[in-house]
C-alpha cells in the first residue's frame, strides 16, 4: 500500500509540475493582452486549466478516489491549489518529509470569490435566497411606460437586455430611463446590457420555379448573391443571401443551414454568382418554403468579416454612453475584440469601466474562446453568454449539451460569469405552461452565473417559476458540485 501512495505521489507530482511549466508558457504569451492586474492570477488559473486538460487524467482520477482523495473532477477556478492540496494529503499519509503545507481556505477558494465579485460587477447583487441571477430580453412595449420594468423590479430581475437590432435610440432611452425608475423605486437598481446587432447573414430575394417556392430532401437550388439571381440557373430554385464574402469562400461538400437548421444543405458547386446547394433534409414531407429574411449559417466556411458593422459602430455612441455593458454579438476572434477597444476608446475615456459579454455563437468563435477572454478580461469586465441558437446550428444539435458544459468550464477556470441563454423556458413564456424538458433544461442552468429569458406574454409567470426553480437547484448543487442539504422527501 505504501509502495502505490508512494507512486500516486509521484504521479501527482508529475502532473503538478507539468501543469505549472505549461501554463507559465500558456500564460507569458498572454501577458501583453492584460492589462488589468486582477485579472493575471484567473488568466493563469485558465492556462493552467487548459494545460491539464490537453491530458487524459481519467486513470490518475480513480487511483485518488480509491485512497479517499481528491478527484480533481471540480478544480475548474483553482486548478493549482486543488492538485497542491492533493499532494499535501499524500506527503501526510506517506509521512514524507519535508512535507508540503496545505493551501489556506482563503487561498483554496479564492477562484470562487473572483467570479462572485466579478458577477456582481457585471450583473448587480443576486436576489436573496437565489444565487443564480436573471437577465430578461425588453420587448419594444417596454419603452412604453413604466409598467413593464417595474415588474421586474418587483420579481427581482438584476439585468435587462435591450436588443439594438430592434426598436431605436428613442424608444432605448426610455426602457433605460423607466428601469432606472423601477430599480431606484424597489431599491434593486438593474443592470443595463445592450446587445450589438453584429453581422445578420439572411436569406434574400426568392425566385420561384413554375410558382413553387418549396424545396424537399434531395433537391437541388441556388443560393446567389445580392443582384445575381438573375445569372442563376433557370431550372432551379433560387434564393440570395445578405453576406457574398461567405457564398465567395464556399468549397464543395461544406454544409449551409437556413432558418435555425430548419433547412440542411451542402455545396454541390461554386460559381462566380453564388452556389449550388442540395437539400440534406427538409422539416416536413412538403419541404421547406423559401423565404426572405430567414437567417443562414456557414459552419464549415472559413471567412473574415468584421464584427462591428456600421450600424453597430453608429449604435455604440448611444450604448457607450447609456448601458452598464456590451453584449458583442458575432465576436469571433481577439481581433474583433481590439476593434471594439479601439472604437470605444473614440467614444469615453473610462470605457474600460464598461463590462463586456461575449456572445459565443459560431465554431470559430468556440475555437477561440480562451484567447478572447483573456483579450477582453484584460481591459474591462468580462462575461460569456451561450448563445445556444445559432451555436446549436452551427455545432450541431448533438454537440450543443457536450459544448455548453465545457463552455462553462472554461469561465469558470477563467473566473468570469456565465450567462445561459437561448429558448429558456420559451414554451412557459410564448404559451403559459411549461414543457417537461425546458424545465429539466432550466433545473441545468442553474450551474451557470445567470439565466436570460426572452419575451412573451407570459413572461413574469415565468421569472417567478424560474425563481422557485433556481433556489431549490440552488440547495443542492454549485456548479459540478453537488452540496449535501439535508433532503425531505425521505
Amino acid at each position: 500500500m505504501t509502495s502505490d501512495l508512494m507512486a500516486l505521489r509521484g504521479d501527482v507530482d508529475a502532473l503538478a509540475h507539468a501543469v505549472a511549466e505549461e501554463g507559465a508558457a500558456i500564460c507569458a504569451d498572454w501577458s501583453a493582452s492584460i492589462e488589468r492586474s486582477e485579472f493575471r492570477p484567473s488568466a493563469r488559473n485558465l492556462a493552467d486549466y487548459l494545460a491539464l486538460r490537453r491530458r487524459d487524467n481519467r486513470p490518475l482520477q480513480r487511483r485518488l478516489m480509491a485512497h479517499g482523495l481528491s478527484s480533481i473532477g471540480r478544480l475548474e477556478s483553482r486548478v493549482m491549489p486543488t492538485l497542491d492540496a492533493v499532494l499535501a494529503a499524500l506527503d501526510a499519509i506517506t509521512e514524507s518529509v519535508p512535507r508540503r503545507p496545505f493551501p489556506s481556505e482563503a487561498d483554496f477558494f479564492a477562484g470562487e470569490q473572483h467570479l462572485a465579485d466579478r458577477t456582481v460587477e457585471i450583473l448587480g447583487p443576486p436576489t436573496e435566497g437565489r444565487a443564480v441571477h436573471l437577465l430578461v430580453t425588453c420587448p419594444s412595449e417596454a419603452a412604453d411606460g413604466p409598467d413593464f420594468m417595474q415588474g421586474l423590479a418587483d420579481l427581482g430581475v438584476e439585468a435587462i437586455r435591450i436588443n439594438c437590432a430592434h426598436d431605436d435610440r428613442e424608444a432605448w432611452a426610455r426602457m433605460i430611463g423607466h428601469a432606472r425608475m423601477a430599480g431606484a423605486a424597489s431599491g434593486r437598481p438593474m443592470k443595463i446590457l445592450m446587445d450589438l446587432a453584429g453581422p445578420k447573414i439572411r436569406t434574400g430575394a426568392v425566385r420561384d420555379l413554375d410558382g413553387r417556392k418549396r424545396v424537399k430532401e434531395g433537391e437541388r437550388f441556388a443560393i446567389a448573391a445580392p443582384g445575381r439571381l438573375i445569372d442563376t440557373p433557370a431550372d432551379l430554385l433560387a434564393v440570395e443571401c445578405t453576406l457574398p464574402q461567405a457564398l465567395a469562400a464556399c468549397q464543395p461538400d461544406e454544409r449551409i443551414f437556413i432558418d435555425d437548421g430548419k433547412l440542411p444543405t451542402a455545396v454541390m458547386a461554386v460559381e462566380s454568382w453564388g452556389v449550388v446547394v442540395e437539400a440534406t433534409g427538409a422539416p416536413d414531407e412538403d419541404g421547406y418554403k423559401l423565404k426572405p429574411e430567414k437567417g443562414v449559417n456557414f459552419p464549415d466556411t472559413h471567412f473574415t468579416i468584421p464584427a462591428l458593422t456600421a450600424k453597430d459602430i453608429e449604435d455604440l455612441d448611444f450604448v457607450a454612453r447609456n448601458a452598464d455593458g456590451i453584449e458583442f454579438s458575432f465576436v469571433q476572434s481577439a481581433s474583433d475584440i481590439d476593434d471594439l477597444h479601439k472604437a470605444l476608446a473614440a467614444i469615453r475615456p473610462d470605457w474600460q469601466k464598461l463590462s463586456l459579454v461575449l456572445k459565443i455563437e459560431t465554431t470559430r468563435a468556440l475555437a477561440n474562446l480562451p484567447e478572447m477572454i483573456v483579450r477582453a478580461g484584460g481591459k474591462q469586465p468580462t462575461a460569456i453568454m451561450i448563445a445556444r441558437g445559432d451555436l446549436a446550428v452551427e455545432i450541431g444539435f448533438n454537440r450543443l449539451a457536450e459544448m455548453q458544459e465545457e463552455i462553462l468550464w472554461i469561465g469558470e477556470a477563467a473566473q468570469i460569469p456565465v450567462i445561459w441563454a437561448t429558448q429558456v423556458l420559451e414554451h412557459l413564456i410564448k404559451k403559459g405552461f411549461p414543457s417537461r424538458g425546458e424545465m429539466t433544461d432550466a433545473a441545468m442552468a442553474a450551474r451557470a452565473e445567470c439565466v436570460m429569458l426572452n419575451k412573451g406574454p407570459h413572461l413574469l409567470k415565468a421569472i417567478s417559476e424560474l425563481e422557485m426553480l433556481l433556489t431549490r437547484m440552488g440547495g443542492h448543487q454549485y456548479k459540478k458540485t453537488p452540496t449535501l442539504r439535508k433532503l425531505s422527501s425521505w
